[in-house]
């Protein structure tokens, strides 16, 4: 390993943790303070945040690895993402932060929903917190995986020796980077280190493409139009319906994802939404863009000059390594540990919120103090980030994989969950069990019979899809046979 690389990681590690430990000093030592920082964060840091948390390592592997193997048709991810996470800003944020501080000042998404629907309280705060805790301790696993394969392929030999493989050792460091700052500072650290890891990815994946193309004399002549693949720049060529339609519907995923919306709820204030959308939305169109041209701009390289690529989603740490200075490469694969470690830190509080919050505090000791709930949560934080990384002790595990399964199970059961609890009046709080174990029974059931692969002899149909509807209509079918006659929609 390059002493430059290894400086500019050493560097970037030690500014996260030393972020986490600022936001410890700063932050008040009560549940609301460690949940939610106060409800005080900035735009910019919330827009950021939200940005930074939701795109994880799959932004700069597992994004640009299906641009590089399938072509630009694989885009379609990117669209809907985008057309999704723009409705989020304009139809769920601000709803959100104004109802859950007036209904009883809610700090997880299971408080809120036990406030709004108190009849069915105590069922919807362990429905959806079981639902939490386990879909995203496979989410987190696909973090890990991520840093796995980081370390796995960029400092492959070059690690002491320690008798664990160089995979197993990324997810032990990655996870344990995590935990100290997540530990330590809480929301606001998380915060914090998201709006500083946003601008590094935001920066790598501008860069990258650039300088493939007009940066260096190993790239000089490459021309993406020549990749000798029928459509590779064409967004239809290829495209079935079903299969256009699955990789749209991953917008649908925005609604329902607690470690994003969560962030809508700590703004500090409602005025400030549209601002941090607007911010929010460049940043993720930059982004987007950036990792779309890093898959093409990659595979015209490896196509120009005969590198071989065992694994597409290592593309953008393969280029890192070869086309810039070690110093700048170590840049680059902080870029990389940005996106997951975000994103894991993210996961790992909205999980550990859901323990204390709505299992500790409801079940086992209703009158803890806010030091122990505090403390009870660190140590939530650190059990769930164990049973990940055995989730993610398989190096054969792929990142876009593991995240499509845990999005779809998040968006199918809390997405029409929160949007109509948001917006419609007539919903009851056994629409809301309803929905919750609907969506969420739907898309493991789709997995579990192979239907997200292959459905009726043809391609197979992204489980987000089947799971929102029958959600959706589980919802509203079960408010109006439960809801009072003198309840108006």
């Amino acid at each position: 390993m390059n002493a430059y690389t290894l400086a500019s990681l050493a560097a970037y590690f030690v500014l996260m943790i030393a972020i986490g430990v600022y936001a410890w000093a700063k932050t008040r030592g009560d549940s609301e303070g460690y949940l939610l920082a106060g409800r005080n964060l900035s735009p910019s840091v919330t827009a950021l945040s939200a940005g930074a948390s939701d795109m994880s390592g799959w932004l700069l592997l597992g994004l640009p690895g299906a641009i590089y193997a399938g072509g630009l048709v694989e885009a379609w991810i990117a669209i809907g993402l985008t057309v999704g996470a723009a409705l989020n800003w304009i139809i769920v944020a601000p709803r959100l932060r104004e109802q859950t501080e007036r209904l009883g000042n809610a700090l997880t998404i299971p408080q809120f929903l036990a406030n709004r629907f108190p009849e069915s309280g105590t069922t919807l705060r362990v429905t959806s917190a079981i639902i939490i805790v386990g879909f995203f301790t496979v989410y987190t696993a696909s973090g890990m995986v991520g840093g796995g394969k980081l370390f796995a392929t960029a400092f492959a030999g070059s690690l002491p020796a320690t008798g664990l493989s160089d995979y197993m050792l990324g997810i032990i460091i990655t996870a344990g980077i995590v935990l100290v700052y997540t530990m330590i500072g809480g929301f606001l650290a998380v915060s914090l280190t998201d709006f500083v890891q946003g601008m590094i990815m935001m920066v790598a994946l501008v860069v990258m493409p650039l300088v493939i193309l007009f940066g260096t004399e190993a790239s000089a002549g490459i021309d993406i139009a020549a990749v000798p693949q029928d459509g590779f720049l064409s967004l239809t060529q290829g495209a079935s319906l079903v299969g256009v339609i699955s990789a749209v519907t991953w917008g649908l995923g925005y609604f329902g994802q607690p470690h994003i919306i969560v962030r809508f709820m700590a703004i500090d204030r409602v005025e400030n939404v549209g601002r941090a959308g607007v911010i929010g939305m460049s940043w993720m169109v930059i982004s987007l863009v950036g990792a779309v041209a890093v898959g093409l701009a990659g595979r015209a390289y490896a196509e120009s000059t005969g590198l071989v690529v065992e694994d597409p989603e290592t593309i953008f740490i393969l280029l890192a390594q070869l086309l810039f200075h070690p110093a700048v490469t170590g840049f680059l694969y902080a870029a990389l540990l940005a996106a997951i470690m975000s994103t894991i830190a993210s996961q790992l509080l909205v999980s550990s919120s859901s323990l204390t919050e709505d299992f500790y505090r409801l079940f086992l000791r209703r009158n803890a103090s806010e030091r122990e709930a505090v403390n009870i949560g660190r140590l939530s934080v650190a059990l769930v980030a164990g049973a990940a990384m055995v989730i993610a002790a398989d190096p054969e595990s792929q990142v876009l994989g593991l995240v499509a399964n845990a999005w779809a199970g998040f968006g199918a059961a809390f997405g029409p969950l929160i949007l109509l609890a948001l917006m419609w009046r007539g919903m009851t709080g056994a629409g809301a069990v309803a929905g919750l174990v609907t969506g969420a029974g739907v898309v493991a059931g789709w997995i579990a019979l192979g239907w997200n692969a292959a459905f009726m002899g043809g391609p197979g149909l992204y489980e987000i899809v089947p799971g929102f509807i029958a959600a959706f209509l589980a919802i509203i079918l079960v408010s109006r046979m439960t809801r009072p006659h003198s309840r108006a929609d």
